[in-house]
């Protein structure tokens, strides 16, 4: 699994002109899966994300993580992120798990964020999505569960 974070102020999720996720103060994650991603693969990331300092201390420094500040998760699912550019100037997309599969994993990386206590709202899966947000510092991020 890849997860691009950004800590962000604020985010939402609008499909077909209607606001389906929002969130202030946190972090919004673009989720992309792949075809062997397992739940190891969502154990790792979601245990990343959580307890990952990013969020600035007293101090002003990032010192702080999701869980400390109480803040939020927007996950949106992003078959993108396994776009391969390499050849010609269309991407390829064969990396990307096939929908049935990511959207298992996709659901089940969501319902594990909300067993850690973390208020998480999503996208549609499979579905065109605007995604407006206001990014924190900016702070940006990308995750990938293979580079343990």
């Amino acid at each position: 699994m890849k997860v691009v974070l950004q800590r962000v102020k604020e985010a939402s999720v609008t499909v077909r002109q209607e606001k389906i996720g929002a969130i202030q103060n946190g972090f919004l994650l673009l989720v992309g899966v792949t075809h062997e991603d397992a739940e190891e693969d969502v154990n790792y990331l979601v245990n990343k994300i959580v307890h990952l300092r990013i969020f600035e201390d007293e101090d002003g420094k990032m010192n702080r993580s999701l869980k400390d500040i109480k803040g939020s998760i927007l996950s949106v699912s992003q078959f993108t992120l396994y776009g391969d550019t390499k050849k010609g100037r269309r991407p390829s997309f064969t990396k990307a798990a096939k929908p049935d599969h990511a959207e298992t994993v996709y659901n089940t990386f969501n319902q594990a964020l909300r067993a850690e206590g973390i208020v998480t709202e999503t996208g549609k899966f499979g579905a065109m999505m605007d995604v407006q947000l206001v990014n924190d510092g900016p702070v940006t991020l990308i995750i990938d569960s293979k580079d343990r």
